[in-house]
């Protein structure tokens, strides 16, 4: 990952795109409490990539 991709927020098209899942599953994972860390910018939902990352890590670790 580049510094400039690391700089900015992804949108959940982006998070599902790096995770192989349906954006659909995001919004479950966010309305269920157990997907990555998200925040509400306005009226968007956007991620960091590192928490997106540190949420994959956890989900290795604990498998």
């Amino acid at each position: 990952m580049t510094t400039l991709e690391s700089d900015r927020t992804w949108t959940p098209q982006e998070v599902a795109r790096f995770l192989g899942v349906p954006v659909r599953t995001l919004y479950q994972w966010r309305y269920l409490g157990v997907g990555p860390k998200a925040a509400k910018v306005g009226r968007h939902l956007r991620y960091l990539p590192d928490d997106v990352i540190a949420w994959v890590r956890q989900q290795q670790e604990a498998a």
